[in-house]
């Protein structure tokens, strides 16, 4: 699909500063097509209640008119921030009154997006919304796109934050969007039931600095832990991770060291993970520095708990372990079974036991190359154009 207008309206700041399928989308789509990707606008609570962010820094800016509304990234790609705030809702009682503001907001977000994309030159866009539930609520009766596509690519409704109202509104938005894309079988399924223009694509991944053919320095924080390392690198989280099943791997194996990479929340700060002498916790490292902390483990792991959060997930981590050529050991979930000929999945502690045996006796030159070639099939380029194939069919 090639000289297409597309706006994209998200749940994530372009100044993020971890990874997200929404920017490595609007990447990839600028490459043949316009593309305007909208920072979302901070509400007062943000505003009032926080501190700046590497994700609200700029934005900030704009608000206080220090710096221009729209800068261009690449000759087709510009990226829109908003010199206004929003009323915060997501504190309203669901119902009348948040249908109201939401509206409301809406509206302001909408009328100035209009204004902005006609000044770029845009027309008769495509509006491809990234989870975007209560700021994109409206936009399929506000912006009049051409065609209105809805990015599931996580399930919201589990999350406390989203609970109060996404229960409602996330199945009238898909059931009023002309295409629904997901990034999982699972979320597509669940999609199905309100809209019958609801396809799986698959997950695409930049694994450009994830090559085991470059030279790793092994990080500071690692060369005092003894091999064999068994490890795990991204936001640790109780929500979707399970500290009780690393804890039984750690006990069941006190020969090997158990190494967790990443920020902790409350519940594995306080964990008796901490009292065990082979289980190391780094705390967080920045994003170039993932490449060389994934080289210097043995044994990458995802131990996922299985919930409604994580069984529809699509873990990009585990591509980006694959793609370093490592033996993966994950919890089986229904999105994993799609990689059940790579890695080995489990379903408890005495199966990842045996599976991590296995993995360490099993590694070699052969199965790396398979696994990297693996992962490699898994490029934002597949993925958007699974995307675009979708959008052809009903612009026809």
């Amino acid at each position: 699909m090639k000289g297409k207008d597309i706006i994209i309206t998200g749940l994530q700041s372009w100044d993020i500063p971890i990874g997200s399928n929404a920017i490595d989308i609007a990447k990839e789509m600028s490459r043949h097509n316009r593309v305007l990707y909208v920072n979302s606008p901070l509400d007062m609570m943000t505003i009032y209640r926080n501190k700046p962010t590497p994700e609200t820094r700029h934005r900030m800016e704009v608000l206080k008119r220090k710096k221009e509304p729209v800068r261009q990234i690449n000759e087709n790609l510009w990226v829109l921030d908003f010199p206004f705030f929003i009323w915060s809702v997501n504190g309203i009682p669901d119902g009348v009154m948040f249908d109201a503001v939401n509206k409301r907001n809406n509206r302001k977000i909408f009328r100035y997006i209009s204004r902005k994309s006609t000044e770029l030159g845009f027309s008769n866009p495509i509006h491809f919304i990234d989870n975007d539930i209560y700021r994109s609520y409206f936009a399929k009766e506000m912006l009049g796109a051409a065609l209105t596509v809805y990015y599931r690519r996580d399930n919201l409704q589990p999350f406390p934050y989203w609970k109060k109202h996404v229960g409602r509104l996330e199945p009238k938005l898909i059931g009023k969007s002309d295409l629904v894309v997901c990034n999982s079988p699972q979320l597509a399924s669940f999609a199905r039931q309100f809209n019958a223009n609801s396809f799986d694509v698959g997950q695409g991944v930049d694994l450009s600095a994830y090559d085991p053919a470059l030279a790793f320095a092994e990080p500071e924080e690692l060369q005092h832990i003894p091999h064999p390392r068994i490890g795990y690198i991204g936001d640790i989280n109780s929500m979707r991770l399970d500290p009780d099943l690393i804890a039984a791997m750690a006990q069941s194996k006190p020969m090997y060291s158990f190494v967790m990479i990443g920020g902790e929340d409350a519940v594995f700060k306080s964990h008796a993970l901490h009292q065990l002498p082979n289980v190391y916790f780094t705390g967080s490292v920045a994003k170039n520095r993932v490449p060389a902390f994934m080289a210097a483990l043995d044994v990458c792991l995802n131990p996922q708990q299985v919930n409604e959060i994580t069984m529809g997930n699509y873990p990009r981590k585990v591509d980006e372990y694959l793609a370093m050529g490592k033996p993966v050991v994950a919890t089986r979930t229904g999105t994993m079974e799609l990689f059940k000929d790579h890695v080995f999945l489990c379903n408890n502690a005495t199966e990842y036991v045996q599976a991590i045996e296995k993995a360490l006796a099993e590694n070699n030159p052969s199965v790396q190359e398979e696994r990297i070639r693996f992962a490699r099939s898994h490029s934002w380029e597949n993925n958007v154009q699974a995307i675009y194939n979708h959008i052809s069919e009903k612009l026809k």
